[in-house]
């Protein structure tokens, strides 16, 4: 009886990215009980943000769902989720400064965010085609075909890698805003900080997870080239 021992990759996989997931939701909630000592809104604080950074051409809209917060920088709008948008708490602030980071880095023309708007499309394709093409090859017994399949998957790693310098330069200069700013105080500058590093994690681990699909895809492909062999 053959066993596809890859489905250990799978798991491994999934159990890094629910650990990371599980530690940026528990933190958030911590830190979501804890109100900023000046009373103001994420969305008040995001305003402030971009006003003192010059920036008065990005729109701030609200957006459904839970920590489904982003900065288009085509579009050139910050969203903050309906968790929030409204919210007074020190989780929620330190979210909104570290989206007002990326409206920041958009204005410096800052290179790594350039790359990654840049390196959208490939991944793009090569996250809906990679398994697709990979599937036909081993259908029709073409390793070569396959292996396109796995080339297109390695722009998504190439993705998940660019990613990182961007959020972890957004989160540093969201935590320098906040303190320099007078934004936030003490322990709640530490707060912050701790669901912005609780949200690195996640990125972290997006690229953990890209990295072992991608060993599972090279191990399925050579595996059944080697059976024909």
């Amino acid at each position: 009886m053959y066993i596809d021992y890859t489905y250990y990759l799978v798991l491994i996989s999934a159990v890094v990215c629910g650990i990371a997931s599980m530690k940026l939701k528990g933190t958030f909630r911590k830190y979501d009980k804890v109100g900023n000592y000046n009373g103001y809104t994420a969305q008040d604080v995001a305003q402030t943000i971009l006003n003192s950074a010059g920036i008065y051409d990005v729109t701030i809209e609200r957006v459904r769902g839970n920590l489904s917060d982003h900065y288009s920088p085509k579009e050139k709008v910050l969203r903050l989720s309906d968790s929030v948008y409204n919210n007074t708490s020190v989780a929620a602030i330190g979210v909104a400064a570290h989206e007002c980071g990326h409206a920041i880095q958009h204005q410096e023309d800052y290179a790594p965010l350039k790359l990654r708007s840049c390196s959208v499309p490939l991944a793009t394709i090569g996250s809906n085609l990679s398994w697709p093409i990979i599937v036909l090859g081993l259908i029709l017994g073409s390793t070569g075909l396959a292996k396109v399949g796995v080339y297109l998957f390695a722009f998504v790693v190439l993705f998940q890698l660019i990613t990182l310098p961007v959020e972890f330069d957004a989160s540093k200069r969201a935590i320098m805003i906040l303190e320099n700013n007078s934004i936030l105080y003490g322990e709640e500058i530490t707060g912050a900080e701790k669901v912005l590093k609780a949200a690195a994690l996640t990125y972290v681990a997006a690229l953990i997870s890209a990295i072992i699909q991608l060993l599972r895809l090279v191990i399925i492909t050579q595996s059944r080239s080697n059976r024909r062999d």
